[in-house]
Formats: C-alpha cells, structure tokens, sequence
C-alpha cells in the first residue's frame, strides 16, 4: 500500500510539472487531488486496511496530499507569474516600430544583361532557340566551314570528352545549323543563348566558360545593309540612342563577308583613352553575311536565300556598359561587387 502511495506521489509531480496553463493545470487537479483520484479514495478505504496498518498508511496519505497541495499552489502561482510577464511584454510590444530590414536577393548582373538583350531582339522580331552544350564536331566546326586540320580550328582550344567526336561547344554558333534544319525552307529570325566552353587561360578578358548569344535571320534579299543597320538599332536600345557606332572588316569562317562592329567609348566619348586603348572604340560583337557553305549545310539553297548572323558576349557587354574590368568578376560570387546592380 505505501508503495502503491509514492506511485501515486511520483506520477502526480511529474505531471505537473508538464502542466502549462490553466487548462491543463484544472485537469491535473481533477485527476490526482478531487474526490474521486487514486489518492482521496485510498483516505476513504482505511477501513479496508487492518487496523494495525491504518495510522502509518493514513499518514503517509496525508502527508502526500499536503505535499501535492503544496506543489499545486507553487505551480499555480508560477504560471500567474508567467502570465504576466507575457502579457507585460506584450503590452510594451509598439507594433507601428518598423521592422528590421532582410536582406533582399536579387539576379545577377550577367542574367540583368542577358535579360535586356533578349528583351531588344524579340521587340525587334526575333524568337530565342535554345540548343544542347554537349556537340559533335561535326556540327561545331565542320558544317560551319571549319574542316579538319583547318587553321581557324586554332581560334578556340576545345573540351573533349571521353567520347569521340564529342566536346563542349566552343560557341553557339551550332545552333544556327540547329535552327535552319528545323525551319528550312522558311524564313527565320532567332537568337541563339547558351553557355560555352574554351580550354583558355583565365584573365581579366578571359574564362574557361562564358555566356554568348548567337543571332541568325535567313530569308530572300537580305543585304550587308539590314545586317548594319539592324545591329546598330541594337546598340542604341542597348547603350544608348546617341551611341555611334562603326564597322571593321574580319574573318569568320562562317560567314563572308565578316566584320567587327565596335561603339563609340562610353568614358571618353570618343576621344581616346586607356580602356579604349586610345582608338575611342570598343568592339562589341562579330558579323557577317551567311556563308553558302553554311547556308547550303543547314538546308538552305544559297541561290534563293541570304541571311547574316552575329555573336556577342553578355558579360562584354556588361563590363563595358557599367565600367566592369574584370570578367573573373562575373563568377566570384562577391557580394560587393553583386550588391552593386
């Protein structure tokens, strides 16, 4: 009997110190201290007990409940305390304080730039294809007029992978044979994004893996002008409508005639300086007139169709539309430099 007494004890403090409000403390009294608990019925069946037993076992009884009694006030009066104190902070909580600040996430330069550019050629009529990273050979040099063993092949140090005739691509410029294929013979005008991959030393003009947009538009009676006078329509929405722009000749397999066109320079206008590297020019992007070669491999007839294409760097254009000198930037994840767009 007395140790079915201290069970009773045991269970009935352990309980109540779990109790938490007013609620589960009304329930915990029900339980071990009203009439009908464990602990009052064992008082009222003394005389079931023999006689020589019932004082030591009416005693301890006794002794329990004071004890519970004792500890059932003290809990009460803690959670008063409690109680208080919450809604003591609460009363001093001034709700119209503005709240602490969080810091905001937001996209990165490089996507900002990328985001802009596909904003201009869609105004502008053009729809953006996407195609793979992972190309054949075939399809990264020899269809656009780069053969085998040909020197052009030294303008870009490839990855190779461990298949053969498979590497990274070295520009997007396989997209073109992508999107003629799927669009000849009709006329089209896409964008080509992507990443691409050059096995290069990393400088500050240079990385290993950068973004590029390709642009491609195939049809009837396209001339070397619409070529200028469309990528000079992109270079005012891009940069500015009082920029100047210019047109140098160059050579790209893939397209012939080519050329370089270059802005005016932001930081001097013109007039000569160390980023311009005192030309007052800063190229910005490759052109050219489809090669026939091409157009015929991407299955266009180069007697009917013409059509002119261009490749340009987001990050270029980046660095040179908010003074960035350095492309490692793009890629080293430095919060002051991010905060900064």
């Amino acid at each position: 009997m007395l140790e079915s007494l201290d069970t009773i004890k045991t269970t009935a403090l352990s309980e109540l110190q779990k109790t938490s409000d007013k609620e589960t403390l009304r329930l915990w009294y029900s339980k071990h201290l009203s009439k009908n608990s464990p602990l009052i019925k064992s008082l009222r069946n003394l005389s079931n007990v023999a006689p020589q037993d019932r004082p030591a076992i009416g005693k301890h009884a006794n002794h329990i409940r004071n004890v519970l009694e004792e500890a059932y006030k003290e809990r009460t009066h803690d959670l008063h305390q409690s109680i208080a104190s919450t809604r003591q902070k609460l009363a001093d909580l001034d709700i119209t304080l503005p709240g602490r600040s969080l810091n905001r996430g937001r996209l990165h330069i490089a996507t900002q730039t990328l985001r802009r550019i596909y904003t201009i050629w869609a105004d502008m009529g053009f729809q953006i294809y996407r195609s793979r990273e992972i190309e054949t050979d075939e399809l990264n040099f020899e269809l656009l007029n780069i053969p085998l063993h040909h020197p052009a092949r030294d303008m870009w140090d490839t990855f190779h992978t461990s298949t053969p005739g498979v590497i990274l691509r070295t520009h997007t410029s396989p997209g073109q044979i992508h999107a003629m294929r799927a669009n000849a013979p009709d006329p089209i005008r896409v964008i080509l994004p992507g990443m691409c991959y050059r096995y290069e030393q990393i400088t500050a003009r240079s990385e290993i893996q950068f973004n590029q947009v390709e642009g491609l538009a195939i049809g009837t009676n396209i001339r070397f002008t619409d070529l200028k006078g469309t990528l000079t329509d992109f270079a005012r929405r891009m940069f500015g409508n009082s920029t100047r722009t210019r047109f140098r000749a160059s050579h790209f397999p893939f397209t012939e005639p080519s050329a370089e066109m270059d802005v005016e320079c932001f930081l001097c206008s013109g007039e000569g300086c160390r980023v311009c590297k005192k030309t007052g020019w800063l190229e910005i992007l490759g052109c050219g007139m489809v090669h026939p070669a091409v157009l015929t491999n991407g299955g266009y007839e180069p007697n009917k169709h013409t059509g002119f294409a261009f490749g340009m760097g987001p990050e270029r254009i980046a660095m040179l539309k908010y003074g960035i000198d350095d492309i490692r930037h793009f890629w080293g994840n430095d919060l002051r430099f991010l905060e900064q767009f």
